[in-house]
């Protein structure tokens, strides 16, 4: 970064922070603090407001706001990607937003940036955020579980477990204090505070049905931010599957989140999982087909044994 840049990129930091920290603001562009020193003098001396104190930071005089910044054909096309994926994926309010956010975007863009940024968006998908789903019930669900984090509400609804419990049952009603939500591998999850497990749990809103927003409130738990947030790894069970080294390229590709490692030996590929529960991963084993043994544990072995003779009597 120039020195032009660092020092444009200083001011929007200052715009967006009431105080910055020289210390903070040399950590976030990697330079020394004195030449943040030197980079607030040149700005003051251009007339920029920007207000220091001891021991507090520097920040920009109130109702002191940069003119207008023009775009680059590469940051026109991070923004109307963004907009492009709220419009997709998020539920009806949103999606008019975007709509209308892209539109201003364009129109305020040079005709050169907008050709070139079209050209680029032309070439580009995000297709590993998966394919945009059209279930309009999903995307009710999803603005009601939005709105009900905003209110900080708690909400109620009907579950449909990926396993079983013991006696065959897969659904449940849960109480949920609704924390945040994520879009992973093309799913919408919710991650919340379950009255039910008391615990911190994840739910697919394909899953989840009946769904009440309640009239009771909760508080965000102190510190919990969900860009900073991971779960806890519970995958105690191991699995070792032993595959032909031919479809190594595929059991790679499927990038799952079970695998662990993957070694080829003198007698065939030995492919490590962690999981919950074996069952878990039952469907993943079955795509690979006949390439792959599981070794361990006998009740996986078992379980693809009954799933390969139902077949069997299908065919």
């Amino acid at each position: 970064m120039n020195k032009t840049d660092r020092q444009l990129a200083i001011m929007l930091e200052l715009q967006r922070s009431k105080v910055v920290r020289a210390e903070d603001l040399a950590a976030l562009y990697e330079i020394s603090v004195r030449t943040i020193y030197r980079d607030i003098q040149a700005l003051s001396e251009m007339g920029v407001p920007i207000f220091g104190a001891p021991g507090h930071g520097y920040s920009l005089m109130e109702g002191y706001f940069l003119p207008p910044i023009g775009f680059s054909a590469e940051e026109a096309v991070a923004l109307l990607m963004g907009a492009d994926f709220i419009e997709q994926r998020l539920d009806g309010d949103y999606a008019r937003v975007a709509k209308a956010a892209r539109s201003k975007i364009e129109a305020i863009l040079p005709e050169t940036v907008r050709e070139e940024s079209t050209r680029v968006r032309e070439t580009m998908r995000l297709l590993n955020a998966g394919e945009p789903r059209t279930d309009l019930k999903e995307k009710d669900i999803l603005g009601q579980v939005r709105r009900a984090i905003l209110e900080r509400r708690k909400i109620s609804f009907s579950y449909k477990k990926k396993t079983p419990e013991a006696d065959g049952n897969r659904k449940s009603t849960r109480e949920v204090a609704p924390y945040g939500l994520a879009f992973a591998q093309g799913n919408w999850m919710l991650v919340g505070h379950c009255g039910l497990r008391q615990d911190i749990r994840h739910f697919r809103l394909s899953r989840m049905t009946e769904l009440t927003v309640l009239d009771t409130p909760f508080a965000m738990p102190h510190g919990f931010n969900l860009n900073r947030y991971r779960p806890q790894d519970d995958r105690k069970e191991h699995v070792w599957v032993r595959a032909n080294p031919e479809i190594a390229d595929k059991i790679a590709e499927t990038g799952s989140f079970y695998i662990e490692s993957a070694e080829e030996r003198e007698n065939g590929l030995w492919v490590h999982l962690r999981v919950r529960a074996p069952e878990e991963i039952l469907h993943l084993i079955l795509s690979w087909g006949g390439d792959v043994e599981v070794m361990e544990p006998e009740s996986l072995r078992c379980r693809v044994r009954e799933e390969a003779e139902k077949m069997l009597k299908r065919y």
